[in-house]
């Protein structure tokens, strides 16, 4: 166990680095789907099934990674699924088939669902320990990771194949663990001492626990359906519906993005200025509010902006939600809010176009607003299940 404050300095340092590796590693997977789309010969729907292929692993391990975390501890899951994940990405461009490509995504996607289950599990161990509001922090670094990931991955797609380029984020994932991984190793997840788990191991959850366990599951929910709908709408309403050129319409989802990096990397001040109630109250509306611009606004900049708010505003939900799932029931809370937030990001996009069909793209995307004010009011009745909040 981490026996000072420096200890505790190194493994918030560790930690950071596999959150900002998963973030790099996935996005570096993200942008050369087109080339493995045609690598494969698959038509769109094709693609789309073995895309899902990600999706099952990953709420497939989910669950399973909590129960594997309080067995054998965070860090050395942190560790082995690092490992995993930097392996199985250079596995798609040996693919030439949509059922083989979707077989090792599953596996991809395995790695990927239980590292954030792990390595959010030993952040919320940490948030305890230092007996700070640093969750955001750590998600900050993810969004970074991911930008500079999916920036890097795009300036190297016409000079680099795709085996190549994911076999580089094999090499660099490696590394990474096997540098910062150490760190986990040598220390076993710190202690927590907080209202909810005064002991050294955490309580077997009351049917009120899990209760209010589910219901930071919603929070992160309805943060995760917003950034998958942002992701995947949010250029095609600039395009389709404001008439943007295609360079500005695909820096709306830039705006959103960036914008969450920098509310996530300023959610630890706010969080002790504010509360965590507070903060989730205030982010929902702001959220709100701003996809409420966001989509009905009938002007590029006004749209933009709105974007822009929107990421402020959902920045720091989800890291919110899964912390204090955590800090109620351990890794399987983590894993509980975590399943929610996926299903969220999955959710999303497709529940988006079936609105679209039956609406308009505009009216469809201030579902998003409508999931923001229900995680306001949230956080309104359960004051976040804590007299600290």
């Amino acid at each position: 166990m981490p026996g000072n404050r420096s200890d505790l300095t190194r493994l918030r340092i560790a930690l950071t680095a596999f959150f900002a590796l998963d973030g790099f590693i996935f996005a570096g997977w993200v942008v050369r789907i087109p080339a493995i789309k045609d690598q494969t010969h698959a038509s769109t729907g094709a693609l789309g099934l073995a895309l899902l292929g990600i999706s099952a692993g990953a709420v497939t391990t989910m669950m399973f990674t909590g129960r594997l975390c309080d067995r054998y501890g965070s860090h050395p899951m942190t560790v082995a699924l690092g490992i995993l994940l930097s392996l199985s990405v250079a596995l798609p461009p040996l693919t030439h088939t949509a059922l083989t490509l979707g077989a090792v995504l599953f596996v991809f996607g395995m790695a990927y669902g239980g590292l954030n289950v792990a390595f959010n599990s030993a952040a919320v161990d940490l948030v305890a320990a230092l007996r700070r509001p640093i969750m955001p922090s750590f998600h900050a670094a993810f969004s970074l990771g991911g930008m500079i990931g999916a920036g890097l991955g795009g300036l190297v797609a016409g000079s680099l194949s795709p085996t190549l380029h994911l076999l580089a984020l094999t090499v660099i994932g490696l590394l990474v663990t096997a540098v910062v991984g150490r760190t986990l190793l040598r220390y076993d997840a710190p202690v927590p001492h907080t209202e909810e788990r005064p002991g050294a191991t955490p309580r077997r959850p009351d049917a009120r626990t899990r209760r209010l366990v589910l219901v930071f599951g919603l929070i992160a929910l309805c943060t995760a359906y917003g950034e998958g709908a942002m992701a995947d709408w949010g250029a095609l309403h600039l395009r389709q519906d404001l008439g943007a050129s295609a360079g500005l319409a695909a820096a709306g989802y830039t705006c959103f993005a960036l914008a969450m990096t920098v509310g996530r990397a300023s959610g630890t001040r706010l969080l002790e200025r504010l509360g965590r109630s507070r903060t989730v109250i205030f982010g929902g509306s702001t959220a709100a509010a701003g996809m409420l611009l966001g989509s009905l606004a009938p002007w590029v900049w006004a749209t933009l902006l709105g974007f822009a708010i929107t990421g402020l505003g959902l920045a720091n939900l989800f890291p919110v939600a899964v912390e204090r799932a955590g800090a109620l029931a351990g890794p399987s809370g983590v894993a509980t809010a975590s399943t929610l937030g996926y299903g969220g990001m999955l959710l999303g996009p497709p529940a988006i176009g079936f609105l679209a069909d039956w609406t308009s793209l505009p009216t469809a995307l201030t579902s998003v607003a409508v999931l923001a004010a229900v995680a306001t009011l949230i956080g309104v009745a359960t004051r976040m299940g804590t007299t600290a909040g």
